[in-house]
């Protein structure tokens, strides 16, 4: 038999299983067509464009440091109230971007997914790669403001630490593992109960405020610690303060147990999004 007149069958798989990556990595033009798709759209048809990816952050920090720093008088760990929260939020950003992209992926590409076969997986693995992009973005306008204060501050002590180059991207690995792996448990529970649409706008939002973006975690007090650790994304925000401001409380053990809960995520998570994207378009 030749190539012309071999056949594909196409079926879903039983039981459970893991990636397949031979089949992701036989996808990957598709990946870049999505990822491009997923970055233009955004803001398509806006008079700033991309520059949404920098005024968004910076506009954000404003308000936090009027009402946090200024009405409030909440402290910022010893530094300037714009940076701290610029920085937090840089980290948060992207976790908050991916949980929301993913946690959609079923519903709101249902007409996709019902006309032609490609891994699932593919869409919300678009949405990760492109808010890398536009935490680059951020990452470079923060750079640029925080020169703009060594400068304008001469004498500071604020500033990345030589292992940023090397840990950074680490930290926007786990931010991106646990961003999935929480958005994938969603976007499996959306496909069979839509009230799970609403209550991923409204988790972020409550996330926020359980996460060190506004208060530093050196002034959670000890008895505290226990839930902080409930919250993996803490220690990411607390690393990206550290590295890029060289102030932040790093505690090993909140770090163990928030890379545990990382990859308890990100596998639960791919095994319950492969086994309901078999049946869901039945039922969505």
């Amino acid at each position: 038999m030749n190539d012309s007149q071999r056949e594909i069958v196409i079926q879903p798989t039983r039981g459970l299983r893991f990636l397949d990556w031979r089949e992701l990595v036989a996808y990957r033009d598709l990946l870049r067509l999505l990822v491009w798709r997923d970055f233009v759209a955004r803001y398509k048809q806006t008079v700033l464009g991309p520059l949404w990816y920098i005024f968004q952050p910076i506009l954000t920090t404003v308000i936090f440091t009027v009402v946090f720093s200024q009405v409030a008088e909440l402290p910022t760990d010893g530094l300037p109230p714009t940076l701290f929260y610029l920085c937090g939020l840089l980290a948060w950003n992207y976790f908050a971007q991916t949980f929301q992209s993913t946690s959609s992926t079923l519903a709101a590409n249902a007409g996709l997914f019902g006309k032609v076969y490609f891994p699932r997986l593919i869409v919300p693995l678009a949405g990760l790669v492109s808010n890398v992009i536009s935490f680059f973005i951020q990452l470079i306008a923060f750079l640029v403001i925080l020169v703009v204060y060594r400068v304008s501050h001469p004498g500071t002590t604020v500033g990345p630490r030589w292992e940023a180059i090397v840990l950074l991207p680490l930290v926007l690995v786990q931010l991106a593992a646990f961003s999935l792996g929480v958005g994938l448990w969603l976007a499996a529970l959306t496909a069979k109960f839509r009230d799970f649409t609403v209550l991923a706008g409204f988790l972020i939002q409550l996330w926020l405020y359980v996460t060190p973006v506004i208060l530093p975690l050196a002034k959670v007090p000890p008895q505290w610690h226990i839930y902080v650790a409930l919250n993996p994304v803490t220690m990411p925000v607390e690393c990206c303060r550290r590295l890029l401001l060289g102030t932040g409380w790093i505690n090993q053990p909140l770090l163990v147990v928030s890379l545990g809960a990382t990859v308890l995520a990100l596998v639960t998570g791919i095994l319950v999004f492969q086994r309901v994207e078999r049946t869901f378009v039945d039922v969505i």
